[in-house]
């Protein structure tokens, strides 16, 4: 079958979205993955680890049962050899672990989500031209993380934060029936967005929360959501600045990143589509 069919089983699980209280649902997650009773969370981690197949001589703490609560599991660093970081010049990082959702161009304003499914580049990052416009006919790369993902996201290359943009939405899941099933689902959920000046121009990181994934927080701000905000807010900074590789920010649970450039910014590594497997600090593309 077609993985870009629709279904009658892919409505049936999305329909129910729709209805659900996104935001509530999120912050009882929250609460259970800070629960401290070591009962409760060592079991829940134990059973997380072999559900997903958490591969734990990777983390910089290797002992599932020292972790304070799920969260502090869930966000865990890794050793310091387990991720290398490209080293080129020209050589731009993947962000995060995770899968390929969709790559390429942007046209115009416009950026492809599914098959029969585009949206906005100005909507995603929060309605302001003028904060879109470096990015119009640029590139785009969706990135998703799963469950059993590393879920700290780091710096593709060299650069100096500009601002930060907190855009409220909804908190569909973004997997990959959702993006499939739900028209411009990453520019409808709640987000956060990192701009960035860097030796390939300006880049933009958007952090989309998702259903169970409503705390997203930044090296440089702290927690952002909650709480969770009525209307887009901004924080211009200076003199942020970090190296390629460097962490910048995490999801508190799994969702997804979309890194844009601007046009004619950077070159794809040859052969990188929908689906494939990423990992952070490996080849994601070059820039000019």
């Amino acid at each position: 079958m077609n993985p870009e069919q629709r279904t009658a089983a892919d409505y049936l699980k999305t329909l129910p979205q729709y209805f659900l209280p996104h935001h509530l649902i999120s912050r009882v997650t929250l609460a259970l993955t800070r629960v401290r009773s070591p009962a409760f969370k060592n079991a829940f981690i134990q059973w997380f680890i072999r559900q997903y197949g958490v591969d734990m001589s990777l983390a910089r703490n290797p002992d599932p049962t020292s972790y304070e609560h799920f969260n502090s599991f869930f966000t865990r660093a890794l050793r310091d050899d387990a991720r290398p970081i490209v080293s080129g010049e020209r050589e731009i990082a993947c962000p995060v672990d995770g899968a390929v959702s969709q790559l390429g161009p942007i046209e115009d304003d416009t950026l492809f989500q599914a098959k029969g499914h585009n949206y906005s580049l100005t909507a995603l990052l929060g309605g302001d031209e003028s904060r879109s416009t470096p990015f119009r006919n640029g590139s785009f790369a969706t990135l998703y993380l799963s469950p059993r993902d590393y879920h700290r996201i780091h710096m593709p290359l060299a650069g100096q934060l500009k601002e930060m943009v907190y855009v409220p939405g909804r908190l569909f899941a973004v997997n990959q029936v959702t993006v499939k099933m739900i028209p411009g689902v990453f520019a409808r959920n709640e987000r956060v967005v990192a701009i960035f000046d860097t030796s390939a121009g300006p880049m933009a990181m958007a952090f989309v929360g998702a259903i169970n994934v409503g705390c997203i927080e930044t090296v440089w701000h702290g927690v952002v959501t909650p709480p969770t905000r009525p209307e887009v807010a901004s924080w211009p900074y200076r003199g942020t600045s970090f190296n390629r590789g460097d962490e910048i920010a995490r999801f508190n649970m799994g969702s997804t990143v979309i890194v844009l450039f601007g046009p004619g910014a950077v070159q794809w590594k040859e052969g990188l589509g929908a689906n494939h497997s990423v990992r952070m600090g490996e080849l994601l593309a070059r820039h000019a």
